[in-house]
């Protein structure tokens, strides 16, 4: 499921400003973004689990994002937790940009998949959750795969 008609026009709404002459849209999602480490995972989950007796369990995620690719480049929304797109986080240039390592994470629930960066060691992850599952592979078919 992609995401709905009215967040989607709030995305090329800002989105449009930003736009260079000629430049189209082609794909727009939302994705977490980034990766939490297992230390800082367990952490939260003992003090949360100490401070309320035993009663909440806390996890945490990566930052979800919006996603916009163009045929020049991807840009990053913050996605104020799924509401209306805030401001752009991350301009990258289509042509330096590839994809690998995809697929099924959490029980099959989700999407996931590397980007990485030409000139870049580390990759970001980018995570599809079950909403927009779907665009995963889709996201991933627009862009050259990293060997």
């Amino acid at each position: 499921m992609s995401i709905s008609s009215r967040r989607n026009r709030q995305l090329l709404e800002a989105t449009a400003p930003l736009l260079l002459q000629g430049e189209r849209v082609e794909f727009t999602s939302l994705a977490g973004v980034g990766s939490v480490s297992v230390r800082r995972q367990a952490l939260t989950a003992a003090v949360v689990g100490v401070l309320s007796g035993g009663t909440v369990m806390a996890t945490l995620t990566p930052r979800p994002l919006y996603l916009v690719l163009t045929d020049q480049r991807l840009l990053f929304f913050d996605g104020n937790q799924g509401r209306k797109p805030g401001r752009l986080l991350l301009n990258l240039p289509r042509p330096y940009l590839s994809a690998g390592n995809s697929r099924k994470a959490f029980l099959g629930l989700q999407y996931a998949t590397v980007l990485s960066v030409a000139g870049q060691e580390q990759g970001l992850k980018v995570t599809f959750p079950v909403q927009h599952k779907s665009d995963g592979p889709r996201f991933v078919a627009a862009l050259p795969v990293t060997r």
